[in-house]
């Protein structure tokens, strides 16, 4: 069923190294958010603990949990006090040596709806999530709520017009994208000025190409490099984006937010009637995409 309107909300914030803060914050952030009336609430990429990524350090996979778990008993016990549906982002211990960076989504009766494994691992300096998260295996399957299909996707995965697409394919009525991204503080300001507008482009590409909303928080704040080389400044500038595009909502570079705004899902219908890309694609003539490169 496609609700008319549905009224959601992001959580951009700066982590600390302390799990029982983190969640404290989130916690204040997301009943503010319901007292706005938010029925969808969307928390950043690995929003528990700093991002650890930025060293290979074995200790931290002490950081991962179980699903379900202490986080999803938590949040999902917040999720049916407050009668709101939460997207949620662990690091997932699946076995002993097997962990996934995992998108949860927790319905409004506090039960798990579903979950999404990261699919694309980034292995870059500073990013070095290949030593610490296997890549995804359930596929790209919207998680079916009482709010609707939620084709949710991790931070790396935004990158992927692919990974977009097949969650329209199936069905997702908005595209979610849990993030953590920022500058190498050494980058000159021009520089980071083109990696932000990247990264704001290519996820409208994505509401454009699909004809859906996007739903992108990332993380805000500094966080230093165990290893002393340089760290991150995450830029924040969450945003809420409906399906031409346009910026329904956005936080600033450097504080944390609780964003708060409506989607007329109805408004998919309306554009796809007038940019009907579903229609138009010459699916008998995309199998080169099955390869790496096409020489």
């Amino acid at each position: 069923m496609i609700r008319k309107k549905i009224t959601v909300a992001l959580v951009q914030m700066a982590c600390t190294s302390d799990r029982n803060d983190n969640l404290a914050s989130i916690e204040r952030a997301v009943r503010d958010a319901a007292a706005k009336n938010a029925q969808l609430v969307v928390l950043q990429e690995l929003h528990n603990s700093l991002y650890f990524c930025q060293t290979e350090d074995t200790a931290m996979f002490d950081l991962a949990e179980t699903i379900p778990g202490p986080s999803t008993e938590q949040l999902g016990a917040l999720a049916k006090q407050l009668d709101i549906v939460i997207v949620c982002s662990l690091f997932e211990r699946r076995a002993s040596g097997l962990y996934h960076n995992t998108a949860v989504v927790m319905e409004r009766d506090g039960s798990i709806a579903g979950k999404y494994r990261k699919m694309h691992i980034p292995d870059d300096p500073g990013y070095y999530e290949k030593f610490y998260f296997t890549p995804g295996d359930l596929g790209f399957h919207p998680i079916e709520t009482s709010l609707g299909k939620l084709g949710v996707l991790v931070c790396w995965d935004q990158w992927f017009p692919e990974a977009a697409r097949l969650m329209t394919l199936a069905g997702a009525e908005l595209l979610i994208y849990p993030t953590a991204i920022g500058w190498d503080p050494s980058d000159i300001q021009e520089e980071q000025q083109r990696q932000l507008d990247a990264w704001c482009t290519i996820q409208r590409s994505h509401a454009v190409a699909n004809g859906v909303p996007v739903i992108s928080v990332n993380r805000t704040g500094f966080e230093a490099d165990p290893a002393d080389a340089g760290g991150i400044q995450f830029w924040g500038n969450s945003f809420i984006c409906g399906p031409q595009g346009e910026y329904l909502a956005q936080a600033a570079a450097d504080e944390p937010s609780v964003l708060v705004t409506e989607i007329d899902l109805q408004r998919v219908e309306s554009v796809r009637r007038i940019w009907p890309y579903l229609r138009d694609r010459r699916i008998d003539a995309y199998a080169d995409l099955l390869k790496r490169y096409r020489e």
